[in-house]
């Protein structure tokens, strides 16, 4: 994903006793930055549906949508929820990689747009602003 944003939706959920954690991948195959390709509402559609809100017990798996038990969380090293069950395409074709200095000018890009905020944050945290 090179320095492409990552980005996972983890959902709690307890009923009767049953805790379980639900994990919406969103970061496999997929591709967000900050200028180039920043997230939109859309990109969230399948998740929203998957959701169910308000309707916990109407939903069910699908490819990037999962439920873990929380006995098998606890049970992993360390709690970690770095959790992978898609297969990264990028990892077979090395075609399907950004070349080299696209990746370094979207890290430069990352860094000002992040330069950019902290200076937003910066100012607005001095006194009498």
């Amino acid at each position: 994903m090179g320095s492409a944003e990552q980005v996972g939706v983890v959902v709690a959920s307890r009923r009767g006793g049953n805790q379980e954690l639900w994990i919406y991948d969103l970061r496999t195959n997929q591709r967000f930055t900050l200028k180039e390709r920043p997230m939109a509402r859309a990109d969230l559609d399948d998740f929203v549906g998957c959701y169910q809100s308000g309707r916990p017990r109407e939903r069910a798996e699908t490819e990037r949508f999962r439920r873990f038990a929380h006995a098998g969380l606890v049970a992993r090293d360390k709690v970690n929820l770095d959790i992978f069950w898609l297969k990264d395409d990028t990892l077979d074709d090395p075609d399907l990689l950004l070349p080299p200095d696209e990746i370094a000018a979207e890290i430069v890009e990352n860094l000002e747009a992040a330069l950019d905020r902290f200076r937003k944050i910066a100012f607005i945290l001095q006194p009498g602003v």
